[in-house]
């Protein structure tokens, strides 16, 4: 039986400015840019929540300490 539970963390190594999107992209095992492009459209038609949400993100979702090569 596989136990391998998945953590939702801030990415390290694919980070335009906190590493959310990369995050997110990452956990879902989508491409981070899709995420980043529903993030920005989101952010515009809710006239700037999504970036009051995006920096709370930020500050809640622990950033992922393994090393990036």
């Amino acid at each position: 039986m596989n136990n391998d539970v998945r953590k939702l963390m801030r990415s390290r190594g694919n980070r335009m400015i906190c590493g959310v999107c990369g995050g997110i992209g990452e956990y879902l095992n989508i491409d981070p840019t899709l995420v980043r492009l529903i993030w920005a459209l989101c952010s515009a038609a809710s006239v700037g929540m999504g970036l009051i949400v995006y920096f709370i993100a930020a500050v809640v979702i622990p950033e992922n300490n393994d090393i990036v090569m």
